[in-house]
């Protein structure tokens, strides 16, 4: 078929992978702007640009997709279909109509749970054991079209928003593909969403990355782990020349008690409301990833140290 693919960071890029290797005519490739990234804040292609472009791809990035002369522009591509993975824009009534058969989206959740922007890092935060990927056909409401295919995955124990990012952007690929197979051959089935059970994963705001000890073992441990490994969640640790700023990027919960905001041990084992909390692997501040042992190596915290 004739489509347009829609997208913006490294999830995306499988989707549109798969898509060229079905042999569909991918007419045009849109994708956010370039934005400043790295450490001289240098202007880069998302991505789906790099990968487009490496590919010999038609790429476009408009600052809004509600610019009349870009509605006119994709509507003019003739397609059989669009197909949207995390592009980073809403997109309206006059570009989601356009294709002959719709438009069709891959998003991150079992909808309608977690609708909205951020469904990995919420499921995780929230403690679900089950998420999943599906395509929905995409209509003006968030997250709100009817879907056309599904897949679940368990949420493991060590979970992190990172690893689970890695496991179903592969697998949304090929249902992509799949589904999007069927459309064409006019096989899909498509069921509505119910909406008794809706929830939204809101836009991660920074303020809820900063570690809140007080919180119980368990909140505190989804939270590093859904926010792994960006933001990160973070807390300040004292060291030889004042506080520092750490994230923590991957922990457990342990059977243990004692001053909210401690280490009650010599091995990163941090006292919370309820219960404590086992870092695992943490980042300092201008440093790189690091597991706890070889943290603090460099960086000692023993029993007693207030954490901020």
């Amino acid at each position: 078929m004739r489509i347009a693919f829609l997208g913006t960071p490294d999830f995306a890029v499988p989707s549109l992978a798969a898509l060229v290797e079905a042999g569909h005519a991918v007419a045009a490739v849109y994708s956010q702007p370039p934005a400043p990234r790295g450490r001289g804040q240098a202007l880069r292609p998302s991505p789906v640009q790099a990968f487009a472009e490496a590919h010999g791809l038609s790429v476009h990035t408009p600052a809004s997709m509600r610019d009349p002369a870009e509605i006119a522009a994709f509507q003019a591509l003739n397609l059989d279909a669009a197909v949207v993975v995390a592009f980073g824009q809403i997109l309206p009534a006059a570009v989601l109509d356009a294709p002959r058969l719709g438009s069709f989206n891959l998003h991150g959740s079992l909808l309608p749970r977690w609708r909205g922007a951020a469904p990995l890092q919420r499921a995780i935060m929230a403690g679900d054991r089950v998420t999943g990927v599906q395509v929905m056909r995409m209509t003006e409401g968030l997250d709100e079209g009817p879907v056309l295919a599904s897949e679940t995955v368990r949420i493991d124990a060590l979970e992190t928003a990172g690893t689970l990012h890695d496991r179903l952007a592969p697998i949304g690929a090929r249902l992509m593909a799949q589904t999007l197979a069927a459309v064409g051959r006019g096989e899909a089935q498509e069921t509505p969403q119910g909406e008794d059970d809706a929830t939204y994963a809101r836009k991660i705001r920074p303020k809820e990355a900063r570690i809140d000890w007080g919180l119980p073992a368990e909140v505190v441990d989804r939270r590093i782990r859904g926010l792994s490994p960006f933001p990160g969640a973070w807390f300040m640790a004292p060291g030889e020349r004042g506080l520092v700023r750490v994230k923590a990027l991957l922990s457990r919960v342990e059977d243990a008690r004692g001053p909210v905001g401690e280490t009650l041990d010599d091995a990163l084992l941090i006292g919370c409301g309820e219960g404590a909390v086992r870092l695992l692997q943490v980042q300092r501040e201008g440093r790189g990833v690091q597991a706890a042992d070889v943290f603090l190596r460099g960086f000692p915290l023993r029993v007693g140290s207030r954490l901020a």
